[in-house]
């Protein structure tokens, strides 16, 4: 009997044992701790939980790597989040990870975001305190999106009054005009001929300034042929030379017609006196007249001479020699 009741009292304090561990093990469960393994703690600060409680989970890099432990107010715009991380995963987390304050899905829970940062920096260590980033509300989401619907309302508004504006305006008018479309398009297709043609000037340019580089063709020869290149540079200096002896000729031939004329006005000699003197050249004028007097009778008389019978015969033989001297 006796040991039948120390049998019972073990297998109470057994089953007490058992629902203790259970118990413990539930609680720690719903704490997020791990049983099984080490965990570690790191903090962070937000001006705005937005509904994140105790217990909601922390992800890294979308992979589950924790709990949210505990929250407390630092002061009225701060709060503190301490999370419980899983010691496997803190090789992986640098002291500048950035902590964010997101939803499981589009309407889930709230949690903890870790997203590394491309930055070297040192491994975390327990106690840490992490760099946060403001969380945009869902209320301030609509207040923007409230706001953006009135900008866009009175956008559209304003599109409509300038649109009716324009509906009813000559140049709404104008521009509807077919006779004007088409002279349009005839521009544009001008335009478009033009630019080509255009293009074309341009290839054929740039193909003969080619060539020329080459030096092909004339031009091309011109501007490479260092002979020719020599033989323009003489030309060139023949002409400056050539055009040196020309001023210097018209200077002396300046300087002989300015002698010429202050000998012609000052001089002595028949020139001048024949210029200055009225009746020398009265006289040289009747001299001229009487000798072209004596010469038209001179010649008069060669031609009776001909024909008188006395030397008839010496003219026909003149004649004869020079018709044969003209054939030979």
């Amino acid at each position: 009997m006796a040991k039948t009741e120390r049998n019972n009292i073990k297998l109470g304090l057994f089953v007490f044992a058992g629902l203790l561990v259970l118990v413990i093990a539930f609680y720690m469960i719903g704490n997020g701790s791990n049983i099984l393994g080490r965990d570690f703690e790191v903090k962070a600060r937000f001006n705005n939980l937005s509904g994140l409680m105790e217990g909601n989970n922390v992800l890294f890099s979308g992979i589950h790597a924790g709990t949210v432990k505990k929250i407390d107010m630092v002061a009225d715009t701060i709060i503190e989040v301490t999370m419980q991380i899983d010691k496997k995963v803190q090789p992986f987390i640098n002291k500048n990870a950035l902590a964010t304050i997101g939803t499981e899905g589009l309407m889930g829970n709230k949690v903890i975001n870790i997203e590394p940062l491309p930055q070297p920096s040192a491994k975390i260590a327990n106690g840490d305190m992490l760099q946060s980033s403001k969380l945009v509300s869902t209320e301030e989401m609509m207040k923007t999106l409230s706001k953006t619907n009135d900008d866009v309302a009175a956008i559209a508004k304003a599109l409509k009054g300038t649109v009716l504006s324009l509906d009813t305006s000559e140049l709404f008018s104008l521009l509807n005009d077919p006779e004007i479309s088409r002279s349009l398009k005839s521009s544009l297709s001008d335009i478009n001929k033009t630019t080509k043609n255009a293009n074309n000037m341009s290839s054929v340019l740039n193909t003969i300034v080619e060539n020329m580089k080459k030096g092909k063709g004339a031009a091309g020869m011109f501007l490479t042929d260092p002979v020719l290149a020599s033989n323009l540079k003489n030309a060139v200096e023949d002409l400056r030379q050539t055009s040196g002896n020309a001023k210097k000729m018209t200077a002396k031939l300046a300087s002989t017609v300015d002698g010429l004329d202050y000998d012609l006005n000052n001089g002595k000699g028949p020139i001048p006196a024949l210029l200055r003197d009225s009746n020398m050249t009265q006289n040289l004028i009747k001299g001229l007249y009487n000798l072209q007097k004596g010469t038209d009778g001179f010649s008069d008389i060669m031609e009776a001479t001909k024909h008188s019978f006395l030397f008839r015969g010496y003219f026909k033989r003149q004649e004869k020699e020079d018709a044969k001297t003209f054939k030979e």
